[in-house]
């Protein structure tokens, strides 16, 4: 954040000094980059908190919410930037002074580096939203390299190019579009509880190798921030008493969070396993027996 603060007011002033659009509107891009940063700050703070009576899922949506906040903002920046590119477009003014080339390739270096440093937290870490804040760095970098290579065409070409850098804008506002709505989609999903599709057959298989497990009949995953819920329907054998079934129940529960950390909590439903002719006709009549 507080690179983000040095580099948009770099980037602003050298703009203005500089007469160059380009590089104004890479500025206020990096100060949605400050309040994006913050929004995802505030988004941990919340995810971090304690579970309590009134939310015994906990907060990690609230990282979720935070990504589709920054998000959306990525999505306003490239508005910002297209409009702001199409009537300089219209309306061409002087060409930028050299010096600010100098200034764009000091902001693309720093940006590209802040990329990777926060890339690696969010690995480390497994949260979406530092993920999201992560790429909002890269497409800073996007935005002045576009400028860059705009500038120094308007310079090299000469009289008559000066609009160069606002159509290497134009450019870049839809390359961060399409990013934007990239990085909206996965956070969106996880706020409607989209099926975690990628641990499914992970936990189900851990169930499996529990012994008086039958069948796993079907498995449900959503992600709440960095942790998982489960649900699950387990056959069992139907003689079993209710407490042996509810000590399967706690094995099963312990080996899928043994075998995937992240899982938070595993709901399971105990069902008696059908008899080999039913569990036959189950299958073949189109049941969700092995659904």
């Amino acid at each position: 954040m507080l690179a983000n603060v040095v580099l948009a007011s770099v980037k602003i002033i050298a703009g203005v000094l500089g007469h160059s659009s380009a590089l104004i509107a890479d500025g206020i891009e990096s100060v949605a980059d400050i309040v994006g940063s913050a929004v995802i700050w505030g988004g941990l703070r919340v995810a971090s908190l304690p579970r309590s009576e009134r939310h015994p899922y906990g907060f990690g949506k609230a990282e979720a919410l935070a990504a589709v906040v920054v998000a959306i903002m990525i999505l306003a920046a490239a508005g910002f930037i297209a409009g702001d590119a199409v009537k300089e477009i219209r309306q061409p003014g002087p060409a930028p002074a050299g010096f600010t080339l100098a200034v764009l390739i000091v902001v693309i270096v720093v940006k590209e580096a802040l990329f990777r440093f926060v890339r690696r937290a969010a690995g480390a870490t497994g949260s979406a939203a530092v993920h999201t804040d992560a790429w909002h760095h890269r497409v800073d970098a996007i935005t002045s390299l576009a400028a860059l290579c705009g500038i120094s065409l308007s310079l090299l070409a000469g009289p008559g190019w000066e609009s160069a850098e606002d159509w290497a804008a134009l450019l870049a506002s839809g390359i961060i579009a399409f990013n934007g709505l990239a990085l909206l989609l996965p956070p969106l999903r996880e706020l409607l509880d989209a099926q975690a599709t990628d641990v499914i057959e992970v936990v189900t298989a851990h169930a499996a190798k529990v012994p008086g497990v039958v069948h796993v009949q079907k498995a449900y995953a959503r992600r709440s921030g960095r942790e998982l819920w489960i649900d699950m329907h387990i056959w069992v054998d139907g003689a079993m008493n209710v407490r042996d079934a509810h000590t399967l129940a706690h094995a099963v529960k312990d080996a899928v969070r043994a075998g995937v950390p992240a899982v938070r909590d595993v709901l399971i439903h105990i069902e008696p396993a059908p008899a080999a002719g039913r569990e036959t006709t189950q299958a073949g009549s189109g049941s969700d027996a092995y659904t």
